[in-house]
């Protein structure tokens, strides 16, 4: 397949040379001057979205998504797939993929989880929301860049996945950081926590793949300095997309809008930024009660 890319960062960049050592044609953008291997460079968004059996974009936000959209649509040929694995709030995923749809694109908004080691090794997860004739033109590359492809439902219903998911994740991690510090308080080792907890009715991903505590469990960033699996920043930029969607919807989610403050605490006004999401561990560690 002839395939653009917009966006080539840490994650898109990855994305994209997988799709080109899978033998596709890929011709990539990115605002700053990247180079992927096997990834021919566009000078625009507009061209590198040209002529295209696919159009992959990979974004920082909704506004900026909404932005790319208007300056590539009118260049892409009926019947693309317009394939967005950004993380956005769900109002902009349906308004860009209703503008697609009405130029005569395949839209498909299908952001990912599995972070940049997934990126990279092909591994990710993807939450794809469109109609099922767009799904099923997506679907190949899916294979390619990740491990599983959920058609979650219409569009929009992809990023209402992520962020439901993530909000679970922001929520787990607090509570996985908040137990280990007490544990610690409590004189109970954190080995034997984790053996009593990760086989117990308290194990959760966080726990048993994702361990906050160094040395404890399955390789983590925590055995790293906290160098970023996905970055706290990241995790606040969900949560607050949850908060968003929560608010529209007219949904009570008190934990979720509690995380959320907790994380703009630790990434705005304290050292989390920078730091991954587990890094709250130490944060809980130098606090009290009070």
């Amino acid at each position: 397949m002839n395939i653009g890319f917009i966006g080539l960062g840490n994650m898109g960049g990855p994305m994209a040379a997988n799709l080109a050592k899978a033998g596709h044609n890929v011709t990539g953008f990115d605002t700053a001057d990247v180079t992927i291997e096997g990834v021919a460079k566009a000078a625009t968004a507009a061209e590198a979205a040209a002529n295209q059996d696919a159009v992959i974009t990979m974004l920082p936000n909704g506004q900026i998504l909404r932005t790319v959209a208007d300056q590539i649509i009118p260049a892409m040929a009926p019947e693309t797939a317009f394939i967005d694995c950004s993380t956005v709030d769900v109002e902009s995923a349906r308004a860009v993929a209703e503008q697609a749809a009405s130029a005569g694109m395949l839209p498909v908004d299908a952001p990912v989880s599995g972070g940049i080691g997934g990126a990279a090794g092909g591994t990710l997860t993807f939450m794809a929301g469109g109609s099922t004739a767009a799904f099923e033109k997506a679907n190949p590359l899916f294979d390619i860049m990740g491990q599983k492809a959920v058609h979650c439902g219409d569009n929009g219903a992809g990023q209402a996945a992520k962020i439901c998911n993530n909000m679970i994740l922001g929520i787990t991690m607090v509570g996985t950081c908040e137990a280990f510090a007490l544990a610690d308080k409590l004189g109970l080792d954190r080995q034997k926590m984790f053996d009593v907890v990760s086989t117990s009715s308290g194990y959760s991903w966080t726990m048993n793949a994702y361990c906050p505590a160094p040395g404890v469990g399955p390789q983590s960033p925590a055995d790293n300095d906290y160098k970023p699996g996905f970055a706290a920043e990241l995790m606040l930029k969900d949560l607050r997309l949850s908060q968003q969607a929560a608010e529209s919807a007219d949904a009570d989610t008190p934990l979720g809008e509690h995380a959320t403050r907790l994380y703009e605490m630790f990434v705005e006004a304290e050292d989390g930024l920078g730091m991954d999401f587990s890094a709250m561990l130490p944060r809980f560690e130098k606090r009290g009660r009070g």
